[in-house]
């Protein structure tokens, strides 16, 4: 794990604050698109919704790329808004356009935009002195040749609306009669679910650890009472939370289960929490967002302080196109 000082990359570890408990830095780029250019809720004005203008750095592993590029998916800017794909092994120089012998691992790519090998490049590009971690997912702005945004749950907003005049498609995803509601489970789910695997897996302590490990579960185990009686979080249709939440489910049993020891049950033992699963990966378009193989090889592979040996588990056999019976819940 490494991070930028000064623009200048140096390695460290420095996950864990006080008492052993894994800390998330925030984000640091937090411009907006907006259709008319005017400033977002933070940030500089200037940033106009165009086709072609913008591009879109991601791993295919990484949980909070992975929203983006669901919401990408959904509201069909595919051609909007064009994407490279990081090397799915996170080394000593973190994010890469390769793999590290050099070679092109299938499903990532080169950036075919600044043509950086690290992806820290793009972030002294944008900011020469920047000091911070070096993320996904980026939003680049190739006209004014710097990052936009690097936060996650802003880009998903500025994809489900500043584009629609643009023929964007789809369903609002941040309706304004439930936003309320949405940004309170929101916030829940980030910090015990989303963030909650984090910090069991981070953790540096057995009570740091623990204390984490209750409130998973605990959500869990709501989140699965809340799904008996309707298809999505907020009824028949999917809204953003739905889609923060499915990039940490489907996640789940492959990779957060064991190697990050969130181990009481897993998501296949849920029965509504499975079946909503499914259902989210079966819309059309979001199976070729998932990719099991980047999300293995980053997690096992990557982090050598869980796993030194670095060797990437076969299993376990997911299948998350067999049927599910949620639609019943829709009316």
């Amino acid at each position: 794990m490494g991070m930028l000082v000064n623009g200048r990359w140096q390695i460290d570890d420095l996950r864990s604050g006080a008492g052993g408990h894994f800390v998330r830095q925030q984000t640091v780029f937090r411009n907006w698109v907006t259709a008319d250019g005017r400033p977002g809720p933070s940030g500089d004005r200037g940033f106009k919704a165009a086709a072609g203008r913008y591009h879109l750095y991601v791993s295919l592993a990484c949980p909070w790329a992975h929203r983006t590029l669901v919401v990408r998916k959904l509201k069909k800017l595919g051609d909007a808004i064009s994407v490279s794909v990081v090397d799915p092994f996170m080394g000593d120089d973190g994010w890469a356009f390769n793999a590290p012998d050099g070679s092109l691992t299938p499903g990532a790519t080169r950036d075919h935009v600044n043509g950086a090998r690290y992806l820290h490049e793009i972030y002294t590009r944008a900011r020469p002195d920047y000091t911070g971690r070096v993320t996904v997912p980026v939003l680049w702005d190739r006209e004014r040749r710097t990052i936009v945004n690097n936060e996650s749950s802003e880009i998903i907003r500025m994809f489900n609306s500043a584009f629609d005049a643009l023929a964007a498609a789809g369903d609002d995803l941040y309706p304004e009669a439930l936003r309320d509601e949405i940004d309170e489970l929101n916030s829940v789910i980030y910090d015990t679910v989303n963030n909650g695997v984090y910090k069991c897996g981070f953790a540096k302590t057995q009570a740091s650890y623990e204390a984490a490990f209750a409130p998973l579960f605990e959500t869990i185990e709501r989140l699965e009472d809340r799904l008996k009686s309707r298809r999505y979080l907020f009824g028949p249709r999917t809204t953003e939370a739905d889609w923060r939440l499915f990039t940490t489910l489907v996640r789940f049993d492959a990779v957060y289960y064991s190697h990050f020891k969130c181990n009481l049950r897993r998501i296949v033992d849920y029965p509504n929490l499975w079946g909503y699963t499914r259902d989210l990966y079966q819309i059309p378009g979001i199976a070729e967002t998932v990719n099991l193989a980047h999300i293995k090889r980053h997690y096992y592979a990557s982090h050598a302080m869980i796993n030194p040996t670095r060797i990437v588990p076969v299993g376990p056999a997911i299948d998350f196109t067999t049927p599910h019976d949620r639609a019943r819940l829709a009316d």
